[in-house]
């Protein structure tokens, strides 16, 4: 369930009144994500999309988010288009949430990755960093290195009653990651979330990037770090090099990897996989039972963070 926040009739049109996007013809919530509200929106000019951001998100931060996405979409890359009210305010306010309406992108996100969808998602992946290169403003990953050991001590003892000795294994594990984290590679804009279920396919080619909202500025190749853990896993948690070789070509078609970068890349996937992991460890711990947001098991990625531990380097990876 991706709706926390309803939106009536009469607040919608209300809503609207703001926007030259024409009337409602259908309105209906979606249920994947786990972050906003999110509906499906279809006027008499198109099809849109509604986001009511919920309280994880800053509000004070959604102006680089939208901005990011503006400028990435005026640089060709497929990403939503928010769409601007009549007083250039692409931001207003419903149903006690801030919200923003999107530009719709046609697709359907992959259930089973192939190394068929890893090689355009690699080149997709370099356009974004090339597209954002001259985007000035940075925001700081707020869930990169320096947030892993807080969001570890806020889960304590709990991590223990997920495994036994699990929270010992991750405070080792963790000191290694940031003992030998890089302190120079190239650095930008990154998407830091793009798993399959934001990735749009469209007769074989991409057709959208989507939910940029734990977007960040922070080093190129933790972002495919992070995709090689979302998309070069099979469903027995066991490590498919040939995505990651086609993941990883795709990129350099259009974006080629520094030396530093290539070596770099099992600390790098190993911290990604922490951060996944920490952050579905902690909601495991918190998220009451009946809440809307569906917890995520943390252990799928324990099991990646152990093969990213035993790597010696950019071979293990296909590069």
């Amino acid at each position: 369930m991706a709706v926390y926040t309803e939106v009536t009739d009469d607040a919608l049109a209300g809503f609207l009144e703001a926007y030259d996007i024409g009337r409602v013809v259908a309105f209906r919530g979606i249920a994947e994500g786990v972050e906003n509200s999110n509906y499906s929106l279809r006027t008499t000019a198109g099809d849109f999309i509604l986001t009511l951001y919920e309280k994880r998100v800053d509000p004070a931060e959604l102006p680089w988010f939208l901005g990011l996405m503006e400028h990435l979409a005026a640089k060709s890359l497929p990403c939503p288009l928010p769409v601007r009210a009549r007083d250039g305010r692409n931001l207003n306010p419903l149903a006690g949430r801030i919200a923003a309406i999107t530009t719709f992108l046609p697709g359907i996100w992959p259930r089973r990755p192939t190394a068929a969808h890893c090689a355009p998602l690699g080149a997709a992946l370099a356009r974004l960093h090339v597209a954002g290169a001259d985007y000035q403003a940075e925001r700081v990953n707020a869930l990169g290195p320096a947030g892993w050991r807080p969001l570890l001590e806020r889960c304590g003892d709990s991590a223990d009653r997920v495994e036994p000795g699990l929270g010992d294994a991750l405070a080792a594990s963790l000191d290694g990651i940031l003992d030998q984290w890089p302190q120079s590679l190239p650095r930008g804009q990154i998407h830091a979330d793009l798993f399959p279920d934001n990735v749009f396919f469209l007769d074989g080619a991409i057709s959208g990037l989507i939910d940029f909202y734990f977007a960040a500025t922070d080093f190129f190749a933790y972002d495919i770090a992070v995709c090689l853990n979302a998309w070069c896993f099979e469903a027995d948690l066991s490590f498919n090099i040939t995505k990651s070789h086609a993941l990883l070509r795709g990129y350099q078609s259009v974006r080629p990897l520094g030396a530093k970068e290539g070596a770099a890349l099992p600390v790098l996937s190993a911290g990604a996989a922490m951060r996944f992991l920490l952050t579905r460890l902690y909601d495991w711990i918190n998220t009451p039972d009946g809440a809307l947001v569906t917890r995520k098991d943390p252990m799928p990625y324990y099991r990646r963070l152990r093969f990213h531990t035993q790597t010696t380097s950019a071979t293990d990876y296909g590069l």
